[in-house]
């Protein structure tokens, strides 16, 4: 049986279940939470969880960070800023792996770190996601793209954000985006929030992230067709870009490899609920070594020191 058809089948069914979809969509995973659990696979979704309870968690840091060279970054930007000099794309969002080192392991971010959506994969990742990737209740389906984020601590930070013309830019075109995919499966698709600011509060000092709410109406049967909703919606806007499709292809062509797991999107149906994440504040483990993926959205309006010291800048952990 396929993914999207289980999928499908137990939203119908009222079973309570947690999927995990990589960015590529070559490895999706579906599992009753039980199921889940017995495969290392750990979720805590705005309290919900299937995790066993742990007392005195560390608070884990990173002791090092070693980002990915900017020579290689600056490759990767000029080849990007010269495709939407072109039209190729309008927006795309540029992201490399950096070297972090810690005397803590992957559960024990799981188990310390504050985000409304974490999940962790038993010897391969962690993810602590502050960004929703679509909610369904009632028969209404909501999402909520980020895009735009600023060190709180520096004076006058809210403004700046919200009149800085690349974030506007870089705001403005996923909202669009968003709200044609969402047409795409729902009706009376409207935008009820505007770039409102979230305090995240992290290792770092707090940050203002940026976000807006879209809505739109599903039909009464959108159970029987839940995983072709999902499906249809992928990847999510705010980590790939404008136009998708080309958009996608320029990613696949100057990024070190694939994504995988990273930037693809989580989720658990609670047996009438769905909510599900974007899988950003990422860390992974590789050959015993590991990496905390980040990036940004480039625009015709991006600078390489801007966005170079963006994809530095969200190496943090949601840790006070």
């Amino acid at each position: 049986m396929s993914f999207y058809k289980q999928f499908s089948d137990w939203v119908t069914a009222s079973v309570p279940f947690v999927f995990l979809i990589d960015f590529e969509q070559k490895n999706p995973l579906i599992y009753t939470f039980e199921d889940a659990a017995n495969e290392g696979l750990y979720f805590h979704v705005k309290g919900l969880t299937n995790a066993p309870k742990r007392s005195n968690s560390p608070k884990p840091i990173f002791e090092e960070v070693t980002p990915v060279s900017k020579e290689i970054y600056k490759k990767a930007f000029q080849t990007v800023k010269h495709q939407i000099g072109h039209g190729n794309s309008f927006l795309l969002n540029l992201t490399f792996p950096s070297l972090v080192k810690t005397q803590h392991d992957l559960l024990d971010f799981f188990y310390a770190c504050n985000a409304p959506y974490k999940l962790y994969k038993k010897g391969a990742f962690v993810v602590f996601s502050p960004e929703c990737f679509i909610k369904i209740e009632n028969d209404i389906l909501s999402t909520y793209p980020m895009k735009g984020t600023i060190d709180a601590r520096i004076p006058n930070a809210k403004n700046l954000l919200k009149n800085n013309l690349k974030e506007q830019y870089e705001h403005n075109t996923i909202v669009d985006l968003l709200r044609n995919d969402l047409s795409q499966v729902a009706k009376k698709v409207r935008l009820n929030r505007f770039r409102y600011l979230d305090n995240i509060r992290t290792s770092k000092g707090p940050i203002y992230q940026s976000s807006s709410e879209i809505q739109g109406l599903l039909p009464s049967n959108w159970k029987q067709t839940s995983g072709e909703i999902i499906k249809k919606l992928l990847p999510a806007g705010s980590v790939s870009g404008a136009p998708k499709n080309k958009t996608m292809e320029l990613i696949q062509s100057v990024e070190l490899d694939e994504r995988g797991y990273y930037t693809g999107v989580f989720g658990v149906f609670d047996g009438s609920r769905l909510e599900s994440g974007v899988n950003i504040r990422f860390l992974e483990q590789r050959e015993g070594n590991y990496y905390y993926r980040s990036g940004g959205g480039i625009t015709h309006l991006s600078t390489l020191e801007e966005e170079y010291h963006e994809l530095i800048n969200k190496i943090y952990v949601p840790i006070v």
